[in-house]
């Protein structure tokens, strides 16, 4: 909502306002007529950008098995599955189609995503030109293009652009969504509002944190509906009613959804105080832990700050502003307050943050940064910096492109070379059972600690009080009885998971004292999932 009080003439001064000295400045820049070559790598930044997108070379990690194991199931089970799992059914019923076509591979399931992370690209490039036109053709044309190079080479898009996660829909429909709420803003009519209403709808089937965003972007409509013009009270009341159609349509979920939040939350991870919470957003928001994403988190907070506060009033200066400069302060508004709102709440609730939640509001991040470029009249200082941003980006997602997120393929390479029919694998936690299992041939016995089931699932409900209460000795004696005399144990495991204290050691310990045990496997800590494999030969008679 770029200036949302100018909402019939995006590139007009707001009403009261003096006219803007970037906007003057604007119009002494430069003229630059980009040579073939700027021309050429933009266009082969994006194409690096969609590549990165279509393959990862790792195996599934423990969300994406899950969800996909999930979204096989048929339809009538969904719901139950997801009632354990504590998600949103939006992507695991489109998955559950898309498997159906094209199969479960690890390519096939993520490039849903991809496809996803590919739309959002167009998307993004109509929600710069939108934010820019405050600045004259030229703030339109650079913040367009900022906008679409920034996305397009996120190591952070990129990321959810690879995994068979919902965060790279939620990326495409916030940015629809921000589309939305212009249209209704330049032209309230039934159409338009009832758009609104869908993407609204759609966004909170996709992901619960949806609702921070959608409830600050409310607050902010009020507000114009209640001081702004005419028209813009007009339209801010329009907007009110689709945002209001599209939470009634969350309706039927509700209760599911209270029974999540009651029931499952996040028993894998601690509450962190919001500074901290913020701070594991933007950190990958630059990508993986490398050297270049903390270059790459400095310059993105430095173009958010000078979005806000700066604006050129020479060619090589620039003025700062306390109260903030007009342009992009709406987009940084919701985006500040929502994701401080939304770990508020979860640091009340105690459950754990994790920086792909803040998905939802990385578009607005994205926005911001791309406008923090037309800040300076320099064009070469300007494109400079870009390539910089770009160049960092796309380096970190070439680590993702090659770099592994689990041992599952190592580990399940191994049980395989050795293992016959009837041999049993245990695996403890029961979050380490999805993404190996889906490599291993179904005639191994297969059962988690501590429920005994199925490793293809994780049950979430309640699931510190069960962990707790569970006997590692039990356990162990159980995956003897299976094995019997003839048949080989391998145990799969890791060490640090919350909620299981050392019980998967003292599985590990049990079985070593009734036969000779090999580690095939130590979990490896450089990885983002990690895994152990200790091979127990079958108990000698006698």
């Amino acid at each position: 909502m770029s200036d949302i009080s100018t909402p019939i003439a995006p590139s007009a001064t707001p009403p009261g306002e003096p006219p803007r000295p970037a906007d003057a400045a604007a119009q002494n820049a430069e003229t630059y007529r980009p040579p073939w070559w700027v021309i050429g790598l933009v266009g082969l930044v994006v194409i690096v950008g969609i590549v990165l997108r279509l393959h990862s070379s790792s195996v599934l990690w423990l969300d994406e098995a899950l969800t996909v194991n999930i979204a096989k199931l048929p339809l009538s089970d969904l719901h139950q599955a997801l009632k354990r799992d504590g998600a949103p059914p939006l992507f695991y019923f489109l998955l559950h189609f898309w498997i159906k076509i094209f199969g479960d591979g690890p390519d096939a399931v993520r490039s849903l995503s991809g496809i996803f992370g590919l739309a959002a690209l167009p998307c993004a490039w109509l929600a710069g030109r939108r934010l820019g036109s405050s600045r004259g053709p030229d703030g339109r044309r650079i913040t367009s293009w900022a906008v679409v190079l920034v996305l397009a080479s996120s190591p952070y898009a990129v990321r959810y652009s690879t995994e068979a996660r919902m965060y790279s829909l939620e990326i495409l429909l916030v940015l629809v969504g921000y589309l939305a709420i212009w249209r209704v803003f330049d032209r309230p009519n039934i159409g338009r509002v009832a758009w609104l209403a869908v993407v609204t709808g759609l966004l909170l089937y996709n992901q619960y944190w949806s609702l921070y965003l959608l409830g600050v972007v409310g607050i902010v409509l009020l507000v114009q509906a209640w001081r702004g013009t005419e028209e813009v009270r007009h339209a801010a009341r329009a907007a009110i009613v689709g945002l209001i159609a599209g939470g009634i349509t969350f309706l039927p979920w509700l209760p599911t959804f209270l029974y999540q939040s009651a029931h499952t939350g996040t028993p894998w991870g601690k509450a962190v105080a919001p500074p901290t919470g913020a701070a594991y957003a933007f950190l990958d928001f630059a990508g993986s832990n490398n050297a270049e994403m903390w270059v790459l988190v400095q310059l993105i907070i430095v173009l958010l700050l000078l979005a806000l506060f700066a604006r050129s009033i020479a060619r090589n200066r620039l003025e700062v502003d306390l109260v903030t400069v007009p342009g992009a302060r709406w987009e940084a508004l919701v985006g500040a307050v929502g994701l401080f709102v939304a770990l508020v709440f979860t640091e009340l609730a105690g459950t754990a943050v994790q920086g792909r939640y803040a998905a939802v509001f990385f578009p607005l991040v994205v926005l911001v940064v791309g406008f923090g470029f037309t800040v300076f009249s320099n064009v070469y200082l300007r494109t400079a910096l870009l390539i910089v941003v770009v160049g960092l980006g796309l380096r970190s997602g070439v680590r993702n492109f090659r770099t592994p997120r689990s041992q599952a393929g190592q580990v399940s390479a191994l049980i395989k070379s050795t293992a016959k029919a009837g041999d049993v694998v245990g695996f403890c936690p029961d979050q380490v059972g999805p993404d190996v299992s889906r490599l291993l041939p179904a005639d191994l016995q297969q059962h988690v600690f501590p429920t005994l089931g199925s490793p293809a699932f994780v049950d979430w409900v309640d699931y510190a009080k069960r962990n707790k209460a569970a006997s590692p000795e039990k356990y162990a004696k159980h995956l003897e009885e299976l094995a019997g005399s003839d048949h080989t144990i391998y145990m799969v495991w890791s060490p640090g998971y919350l909620t299981y204290s050392a019980k998967c050691q003292q599985i590990v310990q049990a079985l070593r004292d009734n036969r000779p045990g090999v580690d095939v496997v130590q979990p490896n800590d450089a990885l983002f999932e990690r895994e152990g494999l200790v091979r127990f030969a079958p108990k000698p008679t006698g």
